[in-house]
């Protein structure tokens, strides 16, 4: 008795001695990017926790303590909650449209019957690969008043004039949506793709034996089944929707009049920007953490409901 009682605690040990080898390799190999990780990401976000509680523009070694003065101050800054309501507002606008778009894309693309769908896959992709800047610089020569979309509307007589579509503020908004979800859909085409082949093909085939079509197939049997990956599609696609900032940037700079300030190009025009007088790091680092945490809120959620999505699949 006592010989298999030593025997069972020998085998014990050695299986914890193994598994205690196991973590320490995976610890090994993950401690560069832990590394990098702390000193790019860790160390930053602690330093904008210590200027947002300063009266500091960044450029000087004469910081005041503050407090959280520059949160109070936040609080009643109408460019702020300009910047913090636009964010939401854009992110509402493209996450609906990436999501349905790049779903359907992937859908069509993922039919082993459609011939070159590597070439369109290839063709839907490489706008993601393009730099933001130039895609910007780009569609403000498009998009102007004397550019080719709006000579091609009035000459259909769709506009009985050329409409400027980033410098109205009306139109501005729904312009970058439309073509930052041009440039971002392949990435979530991808993810969707990813998902769509997890789909084994002995449910296409048991659908297609029960009598379904192929929109039913889609909407009974391959949604419910994807609807997981779908949900943390939609988390990163919300993520870097509320991250906008070099389309932005580039094309409109945040006007007309401020319809398109979203917090990145308020932080950067209050952390960098010499146009507002001299740059109040302080104050943009407090904005950003502010926003953070409005963000870190938003992520919670969005996993909350992927988690019962889950459950429900």
């Amino acid at each position: 008795m006592n010989d298999r009682k030593k025997e069972r605690n020998a085998a014990g040990k050695k299986r914890r001695i193994e598994q205690l080898k196991l973590n320490a390799w995976c610890w090994l190999f993950m401690a560069l990017a832990v590394g990098f990780y702390i000193l790019f990401q860790g160390y930053p976000i602690l330093c904008s926790i210590q200027y947002s509680l300063l009266d500091w523009s960044g450029m000087t070694s004469d910081a005041a303590f503050v407090g959280l003065a520059n949160y109070r101050e936040l609080l009643k800054d109408e460019l702020f909650w300009n910047a913090f309501v636009n964010s939401f507002k854009y992110m509402l606008m493209i996450v609906p449209l990436e999501l349905a778009v790049s779903l359907f894309l992937a859908y069509m693309l993922n039919d082993e019957r459609l011939r070159a769908r590597s070439a369109y896959r290839t063709m839907y992709f490489i706008p993601v690969i393009t730099t933001a800047s130039v895609v910007g610089i780009i569609m403000i020569f498009i998009l102007g008043v004397q550019g080719p979309v709006n000579h091609a509307l009035t000459a259909v007589h769709i506009l009985e004039e050329p409409l400027n579509f980033l410098g109205n503020a009306k139109y501005a908004l729904p312009t970058l949506v439309v073509i930052s979800l041009w440039k971002d859909c392949g990435t979530y085409m991808i993810y969707w793709l990813a998902g769509l082949q997890g789909v084994s093909k002995d449910v296409y085939e048991a659908a297609t034996i029960d009598g379904a079509n192929r929109r039913q197939t889609f909407f009974h049997v391959v949604l419910p089944l994807i609807a997981p990956t779908g949900g943390i599609i939609a988390i990163l696609c919300a993520i870097n929707s509320l991250k906008v900032f070099d389309m932005i940037k580039t094309m409109t700079e945040g006007g007309p009049y401020y319809a398109t300030d979203v917090i990145a190009t308020y932080v950067y025009r209050n952390a960098f920007s010499s146009e507002i007088g001299m740059p109040r790091l302080g104050y943009a680092s407090a904005a950003a953490l502010f926003f953070g945490a409005a963000v870190i809120v938003i992520g919670l959620g969005l996993n909350a409901v992927k988690s019962r999505l889950s459950k429900i699949v």
